[in-house]
This record gives structure tokens, sequence and C-alpha cells, in this order.
């Protein structure tokens, strides 16, 4: 994989921060993309101080544009791109009667615009080249409604998995995969800060296996859908959430 290149968004930290450092071990070169800049330059620099195989790119997912000069970096830096992870997400929660336009709108913009504007920029790109692989980061939330980061977190990624689905079917025949990732509760240091012990505790026992979930695991799940080799998998959701979602 040495000459394979992925760009992972939202990589400053979390989960974006494990699955960049797992297509690092993976043998790719990496862009770390994140709007907190200095964050995510900490992160390349701990990957590879020399810039050879990891860089930093300052990138607001909200903005097509950022897209398309993150491209250009990379394809200037390393001479092109094979896979884009949109990894990027935000949310505060917020009981559903009480959301804001100015919330609803932020939330959707970070999480669901983001996966809209990765697509078009990469697809077009990966179209273009006849061969590529995006991974969309969704959630149990955009499959269950659950409302636990907000509902208007889990409307976002039900439609990125929507997304995911149209961008499969478009882009199938130039030798572009579009697939996604739904999370559960994941075992992250965020997690553990921002849930309270208690409420965590019933978190836990509400999930079937009676843990947290990976992040690496879900960091080896997008490794696997961006193989050359994954040509046959399109347009699926990946469920790594437990149990607490079967279909």
């Amino acid at each position: 994989m040495s000459k394979r290149i992925v760009l992972v968004t939202g990589a400053a930290r979390g989960l974006g921060a494990v699955v960049a450092r797992r297509f690092h071990q993976a043998g790719y070169r990496v862009g770390l993309a994140d709007i907190a800049f200095d964050e995510v330059q900490g992160v390349a620099r701990e990957l590879d101080a020399s810039g050879d195989t990891a860089c930093a790119i300052r990138l607001d997912v909200t903005s097509k544009a950022d897209f398309a000069a993150a491209l250009d970096t990379l394809v200037q830096r390393w001479g092109g791109v094979d896979v884009l992870v949109n990894n990027a997400g935000a949310s505060k929660v917020v009981p559903v009667m009480d959301i804001t336009a100015e919330q609803f709108d932020l939330v959707i913009d970070v999480n669901l615009r983001s996966v809209l504007f990765g697509c078009q920029v990469f697809g077009q790109y990966f179209a273009d080249r006849g061969e590529g692989r995006i991974v969309n980061v969704a959630s149990l939330a955009g499959q269950n409604g659950g409302s636990a980061t907000g509902a208007h977190y889990a409307a976002a990624k039900g439609g990125a998995i929507t997304l995911t689905k149209v961008f499969a079917r478009d882009l199938a025949a130039r030798g572009v995969t579009v697939n996604a990732i739904s999370p559960g509760p994941l075992d992250l240091p965020i997690v553990h800060e921002s849930v309270p012990a208690d409420k965590l505790k019933t978190v836990i026992a509400g999930i079937p296996v009676g843990r947290l979930g990976s992040a690496q695991y879900v960091a080896d799940v997008a490794v696997l859908l961006a193989s050359p080799d994954a040509y046959f998998a399109n347009g699926a959701c990946w469920d790594v959430n437990g149990g607490l979602y079967m279909r």
C-alpha cells in the first residue's frame, strides 16, 4: 500500500485520528484534514515528522472550495489520491423540541453537507481517473433515530447514509465505490469525558455485547473498504454497534 494515498477529514482527534493512524500503519500516505490545524499538525508530525508519508491540511468541511484545495494539495504533493474518508462530524445535544434553526443548520453543514461536497469533489476526480474509494462515517443514530447526540445529528447521519447510496450508484460504473460505516458508542476519550459515569454504565448495559466499541476496529473496516480488492462492496452501510441495531 506504500503508493496509495488517503485523505481523512476530522483527523485532529477522536475517531478521525485513529483512522488516520491506522491507514498510515497500513502503508498509506495520509493527508490529515481538519479545521483545527494546529491539532492536526501535531497528529501528522506524530506519524511522520519528515512529512514524507503524512501531512496536515487545513480543511473546513462545510466549504466545497476547501475540499478542492485539499485535493489539489495532495495531487501536487504526492501525485494523486486513492481514498477519501469523510469522517468529520460535530453535534451538541439539545432536546429535539428546542433545536434552533441555527443549531440545525450547523450540524447539518458539518455532518451532511461535508459528505455531499467530499463526494462531489473526490468522486469526480476518482471517476475521471477510473478508480477510487470513498468511505463515509455515518452513525447508529442515523439508522435507529437515536437522539443521544441530538436529533439534528441523527438526521444528518441518516442523510449521509442516503448520499452514500446515491453516489455509489452514480459512480460505480467508473470504478468508484462509496460505502458508509455506522458505529455505535465507541471507547474513546471524548465519550468518557462527556458522558457522566453513571449514565455511561447505563449505556453499556444496554449494548448486547456489554462493551463499548473499538475505534481501532472501525478504522480497520475503513481500511478494508478502501482496498483495491473492495470493488464489490458498494453502497453498503457497515454496522459496528455491538448489536444495538440488527437487520
